[in-house]
């Protein structure tokens, strides 16, 4: 199993909205970096759901639920996607600052490619974080 921490700006798609609707496709990413990382997720993989913007911090777990595939919507064939369903509410939410001081960060992508929108968690990492949001249901 792999880790992953998914960004979202919480205007577009928030956690919340994952809970409402359950599961949904996990799509709107152009970036080839992030596209591999997509390209690379197994069912049972868990991701941490991160608020971009203006919030900057991690609020809610899920779980990927399918095998990666070509974006039906995308009108691009190297666009790729996976299913994600919801899982816990981080409470309270990790914020990137407290992430900024935690050594397990310091070489992280989330702290050096701040603009990537899917990002690879050591187990570590994925641990410290949800140490830090106790996740709840």
């Amino acid at each position: 199993m792999a880790y992953w921490l998914l960004k979202t700006e919480p205007g577009t798609y928030s956690f919340d909205d994952l809970v409402r609707e359950g599961e949904t496709r996990w799509d709107g990413v152009h970036n080839p970096t992030a596209l591999g990382h997509i390209r690379r997720m197994r069912p049972g993989d868990t991701c941490v759901i991160y608020h971009s913007g203006d919030v900057r911090a991690a609020v809610g777990l899920a779980t990927v639920t399918t095998e990666p595939y070509p974006d039906p919507e995308g009108g691009d064939p190297k666009l790729a996607v996976v299913d994600v369903r919801a899982g816990q509410r981080l409470d309270p939410p990790v914020p990137l600052a407290a992430l900024k001081t935690d050594p397990l960060f310091a070489a992280s992508p989330l702290l050096r490619i701040p603009r990537l929108s899917v990002v690879p968690l050591t187990e570590a990492q994925y641990q410290a974080i949800v140490a830090r949001g106790r996740a709840s249901g």
